[in-house]
């Protein structure tokens, strides 16, 4: 890949791309857990487009039902208005999703993204309550938009916004202050003089992916839940990057053994990495007006019909969910193996998102490139960077997985002594 051929995007396009330049390469073709660029060069991906690609790339059944929906002429760009291709995705949540865990929610489309979700989720809150406060947690990440960055905790991205971000209260995420629980924060809102005003809802991530991917424990977020339920206030969770079966179940909150209020979905609903956002509520809280919020995009039919087809094949059994797990514990033996190995490095995670924490924060964006060097996609995350986030796709092989761990094993191996 020559230099002259990555020219224009330096001229044209905005200083505010992020991605390309810790790969810096022009990417063309991608299928299942690869991506190729104009030379031909392949790179397998441990990022899946930050969690929207959990079936891979260009997943062979999803592209065909989308061709075919294509070739027909069917509705692409539906706003709100009913189109078969709703109904259909409907009908496929409510059979597949809700029913069998008995969540009786409502479904709405908010607009594309899971900014616009989560937008959706805190405007709704204070509607229902008529109180403006939302509980967030330190090292949150909701989104760029201002009412997401409100309730996100990185400085750098909230400063981005340019005004005071208010009406937002930050509590100490699982594991953030060591022995702390929930004693404090029930204290302070359930006395009249503490100063803190009753929110009207809390949103929390089951397990903080651009945080760094701190998972919060089930004991936790039990309490939490039993914390709001007891006063009257939402629960929001944010299962925009945890959602779709990236820590196993295809809610991340399952486990745990709770309901939320309000939940966010975006990234891999779609199945194909399309545009789309659901906003899931208690069936009581639907508390809209007629387009009292509304999107030109919200309706993205073609979206709508990946959506509906990666629910029938993915999710009418538990075959994904058991094997993500399996991979998951490879991973975890392999990044153990680097922590026993090396002082200074630490593993956390859940299924198919798994961290490998660095005390010297510097070296997982060296261990990244050198990765990146060596042929294969992956993030850092984190307050300072300190962490390498794996997100591969769910579907990767066993042998692909091995031979991204590898990368990354002879990746840190070299950053640690020196090679």
């Amino acid at each position: 890949m020559t230099t002259a051929e990555l020219t224009i995007f330096e001229a044209l396009e905005s200083n505010v791309r992020g991605y390309c330049r810790a790969w810096p390469t022009l990417f063309d073709t991608a299928q299942g857990a690869w991506l190729r660029d104009g030379s031909g060069r392949e790179y397998l991906d441990f990022f899946a487009g930050a969690g929207a690609l959990n079936y891979g790339h260009n997943n062979p059944v999803l592209k065909q039902a989308l061709l075919d929906y294509i070739a027909r002429d069917g509705i692409t760009h539906g706003l709100d208005m009913s189109t078969v291709a709703k109904r259909e995705l409907l009908e496929a949540i409510e059979r597949i999703l809700l029913d069998p865990r008995g969540l009786d929610y409502k479904v709405q489309f908010p607009g594309p993204t899971g900014a616009n979700a989560v937008e959706s989720a805190l405007k709704l809150a204070r509607k229902i309550t008529g109180r403006t406060t939302i509980l967030n947690f330190t090292n949150a990440f909701h989104g760029m938009t201002l009412g997401a960055l409100s309730v996100t905790g990185n400085a750098a991205k909230r400063a981005g916004a340019g005004v005071p971000l208010v009406h937002v209260n930050p509590m100490p995420y699982d594991g953030y202050v060591e022995g702390a629980d929930f004693g404090w924060m029930e204290r302070v809102l359930d006395d009249n003089s503490s100063g803190v005003d009753k929110p009207a809802a809390v949103i929390v991530e089951t397990v903080q992916g651009e945080g760094g991917v701190n998972v919060a424990r089930h004991e936790w977020l039990r309490a939490l839940a039993g914390l709001c339920a007891a006063r009257g206030i939402l629960l929001i969770v944010d299962d925009v990057q945890m959602g779709c079966g990236r820590t196993g179940p295809f809610f991340s909150f399952e486990t745990a053994g709770i309901t939320p209020d309000i939940v966010t979905l975006s990234k891999s609903i779609s199945g194909y990495g399309m545009p789309l956002a659901l906003v899931l509520m208690r069936r009581e809280l639907d508390q809209w007006a007629p387009g009292e919020h509304n999107g030109t995009f919200r309706g993205n039919n073609p979206a709508f019909v990946t959506a509906k087809v990666s629910l029938e094949h993915f999710w009418t059994d538990r075959k994904l969910e058991e094997s993500t797990l399996l991979k998951g514990e490879r991973i975890r033996e392999s990044f153990g193996a680097l922590a026993d190995s090396h002082a200074g490095i630490t593993t956390r995670g859940r299924g198919l998102v798994q961290g490998l924490s660095f005390e010297d924060a510097s070296q997982a964006s060296k261990v990244c490139r050198i990765a990146f060097e060596k042929g294969l996609i992956v993030e850092t995350s984190g307050a300072e960077d300190q962490v390498v986030k794996l997100l591969p796709p769910l579907t990767i092989t066993d042998d692909e997985l091995d031979h991204g761990l590898k990368i990354l094993t002879d990746a840190v191996h070299t950053i640690r002594e020196g090679r």
